[in-house]
């Protein structure tokens, strides 16, 4: 049987586990409707179905994608605007995660999640409003942000994977004679996702009368890596003065692939002190489950306690900063 302690430490559980599960599911719906396998399937078939798409289609797309950062209603794009310090940069950290994400999405998700936190720092652990606002801003503010840093972070290291092969296709189209432009289109069409997306974004432009140069320096802009960069300067400097631009080209693919190999090599060396790392760092956490599965009171004393919160936060701390010392080392810039 389960004591009154016991019984109230559970039904915590319970709604720590279900406000948890809420703000899951609310971060899903605020980052779901990018890209889908089937989706884009679809858009190839129908596209090989009707041909090449028109200049019409490029606009209404362009329109579209204009129209998702804002919201329609002018108080709240407004209001958006005032809160958030600096929503280009805002705006651009949303591009990159690849999904339609406007801010009026993000922003309320992240009002939600605000709400919930404080709720639960309040209604179940007690905390004081005084402190249970500032907890659950800096926690509401932050879960959102980590998320959509997560997302850019993956797609970007998903499009150096294959960046390398859509640059060699480059090189090939434009040794067959392709001009620059029409290569680009092959590179969109047959190369995958997000590579394809981005240079279809780029065909896309140009068919509505934007140059080659602006609509890659746009991507650019979501992608944000050096090598995609030094990819437009080579085409603007071919542009202007000629040159042999897809042995330019060769080059840069045959460095990225290289500098990718030596990333899975030190991958692959590290792998044994990163799992040592994971197992060491996650005991405390596993003892604590298993003595409170065990004897409960003997476990909440040291939450209960003022004493014991002090050593658990400093617990934590060192913790933290292992991980990051851990982290730091099996880090290089190549």
């Amino acid at each position: 049987m389960l004591d009154a302690g016991s019984g109230d430490v559970m039904t915590m559980m319970l709604v720590v586990g279900g406000a948890t599960l809420l703000i899951s599911l609310l971060l899903v719906f605020a980052f779901a409707g990018g890209d889908s396998h089937s989706r884009e399937a679809r858009r190839r078939l129908t596209e090989i179905s009707q041909g090449q798409k028109t200049v019409n289609k490029a606009k209404s797309r362009s329109s579209a994608r204009r129209a998702q950062d804002t919201s329609g209603i002018k108080i709240i794009d407004s209001l958006i605007k005032t809160l958030v310090p600096k929503p280009e940069q805002l705006k651009i950290r949303l591009e990159k995660t690849g999904f339609k994400i406007s801010m009026l999405r993000y922003a309320t998700v992240t009002a939600i999640t605000i709400l919930l936190i404080i709720g639960v720092c309040h209604l179940i652990y007690n905390l004081s409003l005084f402190l249970a606002i500032p907890v659950g801003i800096a926690s509401g503010l932050f879960l959102p942000h980590a998320v959509v840093g997560y997302l850019g972070k993956r797609r970007i290291n998903k499009f150096m994977k294959t960046f390398p092969e859509a640059i060699e296709l480059l090189c090939r189209g434009l040794r067959a004679g392709l001009p620059i432009s029409e290569a680009i289109v092959t590179v969109g069409n047959d190369a995958p996702d997000p590579v394809g997306k981005e240079f279809r974004g780029v065909a896309d432009a140009m068919r509505v009368g934007q140059s080659l140069e602006q609509g890659l320096w746009d991507v650019a802009r979501r992608i944000d890596l050096p090598d995609f960069k030094f990819l437009i300067i080579a085409i603007s400097i071919q542009r202007e003065t000629g040159g042999n631009l897809a042995e330019t080209l060769g080059g840069l693919a045959n460095t990225l692939r290289k500098r990718r190999q030596i990333k899975l090599k030190i991958k692959a060396m590290s792998s044994e002190a990163r799992a040592s790392a994971w197992i060491i760092g996650s005991l405390p956490f596993i003892m604590f489950f298993l003595l409170w599965l065990a004897n409960d009171a003997y476990v909440m004393t040291l939450v209960e306690d003022p004493r014991g919160m002090y050593m658990i936060g400093a617990g934590l701390a060192m913790i933290g900063s292992g991980v990051g010392v851990m982290a730091k080392m099996v880090r290089f810039e190549i």
